[in-house]
């Protein structure tokens, strides 16, 4: 696998992700054709050029927690009316991207 191959293809699919939506670092890697890879869909998005102006904060783990160390990320997801369980993960149920359906 081609590294900068691998970036471009989350890049893309990152882009897409409709507003009010999130998608899993594993959902991401499997789109990419490499699901076994979210660790490294996360490197990617951490170390993504500030001009690009990509909908990371749209991206969350499995269990729908926000990134450690981005207090952000959760404003960011609310403004959008992205639904949060009491738990404080996102509503996965309710706001995971049907990549398939949408």
């Amino acid at each position: 696998m081609a590294e900068e191959e691998f970036q471009n293809q989350v890049y893309a699919l990152v882009k897409v992700i409709p507003c009010g939506r999130v998608a899993t670092y594993g959902l991401l890697a499997m789109l990419a054709g490499y699901p076994h890879r979210s660790r490294m869909v996360g490197r990617v998005l951490r170390d993504v050029p500030p001009g690009m102006k990509l909908p990371c904060h749209r991206v969350v783990n499995a269990a729908g927690r926000c990134a450690p160390g981005w207090p952000e990320q959760s404003g960011l997801l609310r403004r959008e009316n992205v639904i949060f369980r009491s738990n404080g993960n996102v509503d996965l149920d309710l706001c995971l991207w049907d990549c398939f359906g949408e």
